[in-house]
């Protein structure tokens, strides 16, 4: 069930990306942050308001489990500076691939206070298979581009970071509740950044929001998106969550292309293939290897 709940929140993931992409061709890259979580702010209040729950918000310890979305801003603004100085596709792989590295770390030494998940010999074909497709849609541009390569991996690190730190907040406040806070705390940095962005540009860039309401909804998805990982972060490891997470983010990606009339990388659909059997592979593996090990104790 939590491994379709992780498919769920790559599917709800790429929907948002779209529809975020949409708010900040309207707007700028902060400002369009700065909505998203005032709108998921705004939103996940009043789900908690009708929700009922009595346990505090705030209070809670230790107090870095509070930073998970002060972490999430650095995620926008590492892919927004490496944002044309490499191809899209190459963000995307090494935002895989740290992400990957971090989660590997967290599952194998139990970071941040989550579950001990030794890395198995089992597992060696999905990081196989993940490494193969990363490699598929990397491109020359990475060469000339240091910093650029950098920040992405740094993205992609702190993707992992952000969710497993909203997941331990959850543990104490509820998974509904950890959402609220997380748009809470990105809030007045979102708003910041924002404010000197238009100082430093001279003026608000407003393009044509009007007359589509629907690109306002990119922090309701945002809220049931920490809300699923809050739920599956727990219950799956970290480095096939990851995996799981790629692949319904890629593969939706591509359907919303294709539905939409936009072109999509062939690389990124390739590695997408990959990883995915690679996933596949995997699972099939453990579960043998895990039948196999029961009827040895019978």
């Amino acid at each position: 069930m939590y491994q379709l709940l992780a498919l769920l929140t790559g599917v709800t993931l790429a929907v948002m990306v779209s529809v975020n992409g949409n708010l900040t061709a309207a707007y700028s890259v902060f400002v369009a942050a700065a909505i998203v979580h005032l709108v998921g702010s705004l939103f996940a209040l009043v789900l908690c308001a009708a929700q009922r729950e009595k346990r505090p918000l705030w209070g809670h310890r230790p107090r870095w489990i509070y930073l998970g979305g002060a972490i999430g801003v650095f995620t926008t603004v590492f892919n927004n500076l490496a944002y044309g100085k490499i191809s899209m596709t190459s963000i995307v792989a090494l935002g895989l691939l740290g992400q990957t590295a971090a989660a590997l770390a967290i599952d194998h030494f139990g970071l941040l206070g989550m579950e001990k998940r030794p890395f198995q010999k089992s597992s060696l074909i999905g990081l196989a298979f993940s490494l193969a497709g990363i490699g598929m849609m990397l491109d020359r541009t990475v060469a000339a581009a240091v910093v650029a390569v950098a920040v992405s991996l740094g993205a992609g690190v702190s993707v992992v970071l952000s969710r497993t730190v909203n997941a331990r907040l959850a543990e104490q406040t509820g998974p509904l509740r950890g959402s609220l806070i997380n748009h809470l705390v990105g809030l007045p940095i979102t708003v910041a950044l924002a404010l000197g962005s238009i100082c430093l540009a001279g003026g608000a860039h407003i393009g044509s929001g009007a007359g589509r309401p629907w690109i306002y909804l990119g922090g309701v998805l945002g809220v049931a998106v920490v809300l699923l990982s809050n739920l599956t972060v727990p219950r799956v490891p970290a480095f096939r969550l990851t995996l799981l997470l790629f692949i319904g983010q890629i593969f939706t990606g591509v359907l919303l292309d294709l539905l939409l009339g936009n072109s999509f990388s062939d690389a990124t659909f390739r590695g997408g293939l990959v990883i995915a059997a690679g996933v596949i592979v995997n699972l099939v593996v453990e579960r043998w290897v895990g039948r196999k090990g029961e009827k040895g104790e019978t």
